[in-house]
């Protein structure tokens, strides 16, 4: 498909939404608002449902008509680039940030709730094993999908299930036993958009749960850096090893590119310092990766997603 033609088929079809009365969509909608590192182009549509029925009735107008579908959460460990996201992306309204207590141990949660609120909501019913996700700056959603977790914990010991919408709109709820996760990463179809979940905790004492939260929040902020532009660990643990020391060691922690820089705090943390790009952040990654495995033979893996096109 040639540019012109693009052009017109995008502005024919962005019609027809507009005409079938679908609200909350929003045409060349800038994305660095959207993600941690304030970083990245235009969204050439973007919808923000807010409700599942909403969702569906879109999916089922769209289905046939030959658009790239992207999911956005809250963006706390995504790189957009600077040309933006071709096609629809997807983000889920605050409407979609809910907890409820279904039984004494048991949460049903929202895909865009924030994984420190469902840690909050948790230890305020007096349930323990949420403790780690205090310290976790996703939501609920894509800490699924990346089987989010630190100091012992992750998303996969304590879900019950996941219910999802295809991208046919049709809604179906799956258990924890048909997901197969390993560390930062599960098998969850990437044709499956997360509305809510299921988490089941172990009753315990309040204060000591309160303690650990609070304990685990001053623990990152000794070791990681706060009130920054970054979107957390940039590489994944290898096997037996650490990414930041693997960096460190290869003398990557001084690293930058224009206004993209390694942190000061933890050479595993990325930084906008300023008006930097996504590519100079992009270009700093592929930097430190090549040092890293021409001095240690490791092949760091990106544990933040990098969307979007290049300009």
């Amino acid at each position: 498909m040639d540019d012109k033609f693009k052009k017109c088929y995008m502005k024919n079809f962005i019609e027809e939404l507009m005409n079938n009365n679908f609200k909350n969509v929003y045409k060349n909608e800038s994305l660095s608002k959207y993600n941690w590192f304030n970083l990245g182009g235009p969204a050439e549509i973007l919808f923000k449902p807010e409700d599942s029925g909403q969702l569906s009735s879109f999916l089922k107008f769209v289905r046939g008509k030959n658009q790239i579908i992207n999911v956005l959460g809250a963006g706390s460990n995504t790189l957009i680039r600077d040309a933006g996201i071709e096609g629809i992306t997807i983000k889920l309204s605050p409407k979609f940030s809910y907890l409820n207590l279904l039984k004494e141990d048991v949460i049903e949660v929202g895909a865009a709730t924030l994984d420190k609120k469902l840690s909050d909501f948790a230890s305020d019913h007096s349930l323990s094993g949420f403790e780690f996700l205090s310290c976790i700056p996703g939501s609920v959603g894509g800490g699924i999908k990346m089987n989010t977790g630190c100091y012992d914990g992750d998303i996969s010991k304590i879900l019950i299930s996941v219910e999802v919408m295809d991208l046919d709109g049709n809604k179906k709820e799956i258990s924890n036993d048909k997901i197969k996760f390993s560390y930062r990463e599960c098998d969850l179809s990437h044709q499956y958009i997360i509305l809510s979940a299921k988490f089941k905790g172990k009753k315990g004492n309040k204060e000591e749960i309160k303690k650990k939260q609070t304990e685990y929040v001053a623990r990152k902020k000794e070791t990681q850096p706060t009130r920054v532009k970054t979107c957390g660990s940039t590489f994944k643990n290898p096997k037996n090893k650490k990414a930041w020391k693997l960096i460190k060691d290869s003398k990557c922690d001084q690293m930058y590119v224009g206004e993209a820089r390694v942190s000061d705090e933890h050479s595993n943390f990325f930084i906008n310092s300023g008006k930097g790009t996504s590519s100079e952040i992009e270009e700093l990654i592929n930097k430190v990766k090549n040092q890293v495995f021409k001095n240690t033979g490791v092949n760091l893996e990106l544990e933040i997603k990098i969307i979007g096109n290049k300009k």
